[in-house]
């Protein structure tokens, strides 16, 4: 069988990464996030598509980081995603975004078979899973992704301790820095679910044949609270 054609999306963080697969070329774009996301998301499809010479339906799916990470960033992924697969009737493949900082930080020489992917989730804490390589080339999570405190966190790697991948590392590097170095494991601070680690999941997901039904398609939502109360914001601030 051919290698096949995929587009894979991600808007969980304040950038937007795509990337189109046609066997062993990639071709990826990044552009900001945020607010801007749903008017630039699909002109930079068009455009990735017609720099590589494709149409919609030249490919053989669609894929779409379902997350965590920004609840906005998240459900302009999956309806955009949903509603190309479905206008093109195209198979549509949902990406862990942690899975893909795992792959960011294999990318950038991390080593190791295991990756501890943090991802800041603002308020305070963190999305972060624990992943594992597989012998196709993915990763899988070793339990839940969960949304952690700090502390629960580095109590968390302590027991399972591996490399450390994500912007959580700059954001709680007065907790995360120390352990990593305790622990002795390295840290990759700048890993993204960039285009180049979207191609790596994408194609290991086809190969699997990991298709799901566009209408059943869902970002994964792991904080049910999104927003906090005055009387939070200022006991945050009072905090010395």
């Amino acid at each position: 069988m051919s290698a096949p054609r995929l587009l894979a999306l991600d808007t969980a963080t304040d950038v937007v990464h795509l990337v189109l697969v046609q066997g062993e070329q990639v071709l990826v774009r990044a552009l900001p996030g945020g607010a801007q996301a749903s008017a630039s998301l699909l002109p930079a499809i068009r455009g990735l598509l017609v720099q590589g010479g494709l149409a919609l339906r030249d490919l053989e799916a669609i894929a779409f980081g379902h997350g965590p990470g920004a609840f906005t960033g998240l459900r302009t992924a999956c309806a955009v995603a949903q509603g190309l697969a479905v206008g093109a009737d195209r198979a549509l493949l949902a990406l862990d975004t942690l899975a893909a900082l795992a792959e960011s930080a294999r990318q950038q020489g991390e080593t190791g078979d295991a990756v501890w992917s943090v991802l800041d989730a603002r308020m305070g804490e963190v999305y972060a899973a624990r992943w594992c390589r597989t012998a196709d080339g993915g990763w899988t999570a070793d339990g839940p992704v969960s949304l952690y405190n700090p502390a629960a966190l580095a109590e968390a790697i302590e027991r399972a301790p591996a490399a450390l991948a994500g912007n959580a590392l700059v954001v709680q590097a007065e907790v995360l820095g120390p352990l990593a170095t305790r622990l002795g494991v390295a840290t990759w601070p700048a890993a993204v679910p960039d285009g180049a680690a979207l191609a790596v999941l994408a194609r290991v997901a086809y190969g699997r044949g990991a298709w799901i039904d566009p209408a059943l398609a869902l970002p994964l939502y792991v904080r049910d609270k999104v927003a906090q109360t005055t009387a939070e914001r200022a006991a945050i601030r009072a905090r010395p």
